[in-house]
C-alpha cells in the first residue's frame, strides 16, 4: 500500500516539529462469553500511518479509517478459544501501536514499517498457561478495506517458558495487487533479566514474490532494546537497531541503493504517579546514502538524522 511505499525522509523531518503522536477514547465490552473494544483516535502519526488505507466508494478511506483503532467484537467458543472480526491489532512484531505500552517511547524501522493493525477475523487459542496461538483471516498488509479478491493470513505464538520471559514468532502470507505473494515472518522475546532490567529483541524479514519480467524483492530489520530501572520511579531506556531495504518494497527512496540505515536512542522515564509518564528521548538514525531532510545544508539532503522529543502520558 502507498502508506508503505514511501520515503522515510518525510517523516524523519517531521519528527522535527511539535507533534500529537496519538490520543485516543475506548469503550470494552467484556461478559461471560462476548468481549469487544471501540477505540477512537486522533493525532498527526494517525494521519501518517493510515494514509495508503484504499479508498472504495465514497465512504472508506484514510479520512475515515485513521479515527478507528480497534473496533472488534468477540465470541468465546470454549474455554480455550475466542473469535473475534473487525478491526484489531496486527501479529507482527514486539512492540504495539500505543507507544506507551513499549519499552520506549519512539518506536523503531521495524515496527514502523511493519503492520499496526488488520481488519477481518481472528481466532485466539490459548493452549496451555503458557502458550497462545492466534490466526487470522485479513483483507491484506494494514488496510482495513479490501484491496483485491484476495484474504491474506497471519500467525502468531506466544511461549512463556518462564516467568517474565516470553518467545514470541510471527508470519504473514498474502498476494498484493499485481499477483505478487508478500511473505513476512519475524521472531521476537521480551525477557525481565533481572526485576530491574527488561530486554527485548527483534529480527524480521521479508520477501515480495515474482513480478512479471522481473525477480523477487527483500527486506530485513533487527532491534535491540534495553530498559533499566534507576529509581522505583526512574528508568533509563537505550535501543539499537538497523533496516535494509535496498529493493525498496517499503520505503520507497528513489536511489539506486534503497533504504539502508543504522539507528539508537538512549531516553528517560519518569512516572510520578499511577496513570502519568514523562518520556524524553535521543534518536538518532544513520544511512549509508543521504536520505534525510536537511534543511539547513545546501544539497538538502543528510545522512544522519537527530531527533529529541519529550512526551507527557496520562491514562485514565
Amino acid at each position: 500500500p502507498p502508506a508503505f511505499d514511501r520515503g522515510y525522509t518525510t517523516q524523519a523531518a517531521r519528527a522535527n516539529e511539535f507533534n500529537v503522536n496519538l490520543a485516543h477514547v475506548e469503550a470494552v465490552v467484556s461478559g461471560a462469553r462476548v468481549r469487544g473494544r471501540l477505540a477512537l483516535q486522533g493525532g498527526t502519526s494517525v494521519q501518517a500511518n493510515y494514509a495508503g488505507e484504499p479508498t472504495i466508494g465514497a465512504v472508506s478511506g484514510p479520512d475515515l479509517a485513521r479515527h478507528l483503532q480497534e473496533a472488534y467484537v468477540g465470541y468465546q467458543i470454549n474455554d480455550r478459544l475466542w473469535v473475534d472480526a473487525g478491526i484489531f491489532f496486527s501479529t507482527m512484531g514486539a512492540e504495539g501501536w500505543i507507544s506507551s505500552d513499549n519499552l520506549t517511547y519512539t518506536r523503531s524501522l521495524v515496527a514502523d514499517y511493519s503492520p499496526y493493525y488488520s481488519s477481518g477475523v481472528r481466532a485466539v487459542f490459548q493452549a496451555t498457561p503458557r502458550l497462545v496461538a492466534r490466526i487470522d483471516l485479513i483483507n491484506g498488509w494494514q488496510n482495513i478495506s479490501e484491496t483485491n479478491t484476495d484474504k491474506a493470513i497471519g500467525t502468531r505464538i506466544d511461549f512463556a517458558p518462564r516467568d517474565g520471559v516470553t518467545w514470541s514468532h510471527y508470519l504473514y502470507v498474502g498476494t498484493e495487487t499485481l499477483g505478487r505473494m508478500r511473505v513476512f515472518t519475524g521472531v521476537s522475546t521480551v525477557a525481565a533479566v533481572t526485576p530491574k532490567v527488561k530486554l527485548e529483541a527483534e529480527f524480521d524479514v521479508g520477501q515480495l514474490g515474482e513480478a512479471a519480467g522481473g525477480g523477487t524483492d527483500a527486506w530485513m530489520g533487527g532491534v535491540l532494546a534495553a530498559r533499566f530501572m534507576l529509581t522505583p520511579r526512574f528508568a533509563l531506556v537505550a535501543r539499537g537497531e538497523r533496516y535494509e531495504d535496498a529493493d525498496q518494497v517499503i520505503i520507497v527512496t528513489g536511489g539506486p541503493d534503497g533504504f539502508k540505515a543504522t539507528g539508537g536512542s538512549l531516553g528517560l522515564d519518569f512516572a510520578p504517579g499511577d496513570g502519568f509518564m514523562w518520556r524524553t528521548e535521543l534518536r538518532t538514525l544513520s544511512a549509508d546514502s543521504p536520505l534525510f531532510d536537511d534543511r539547513d545544508a545546501f544539497t538538502g539532503r543528510s545522512k544522519t538524522n537527530l531527533v529529541l522529543v519529550t512526551a507527557f502520558t496520562l491514562r485514565l
